[in-house]
């Protein structure tokens, strides 16, 4: 072997040595953020379920929650329906009155007097 061959034997093996290191650092970058990733989706959702979960429970247990309508219990009230018989309407005034009968109309203007208070 010549005398410079064994120099460069050696800083070829040094490079491939740290080409192999930094193939194995990205493959364990890839490695982690893969992971974190899944951990993120993972956890995120989670989440959306826990806050959809929440909402679920305020809004039908909680003060969120409607107000329950007392039941109507006991005699059932009779049926009440309109009709549009004129006969059954006596109580609707008939054109012309007013319903308002004996009672004077006050005028419809005030005076133009002024009122002197008394002293």
């Amino acid at each position: 072997m010549a005398p410079g061959a064994k120099a460069r034997a050696q800083a070829e093996r040094e490079r491939a040595r740290r080409y192999r290191a930094r193939l194995e650092y990205q493959d364990g970058l890839i490695r982690r953020r893969r992971r974190d990733d899944l951990i993120a989706g993972i956890g995120g959702g989670l989440l959306v379920l826990a806050v959809i979960a929440g909402q679920v429970a305020y809004y039908t247990a909680g003060p969120g929650a409607p107000v329950p309508v007392p039941s109507v219990s006991g005699t059932p009230s009779p049926d009440v329906t309109g009709s549009t018989d004129p006969e059954d309407l006596t109580d609707v005034p008939l054109e012309g009155e007013d319903g308002l009968e004996g009672i004077e109309d006050a005028p419809a203007e005030p005076s133009d007097s002024p009122e002197v208070p008394a002293e």
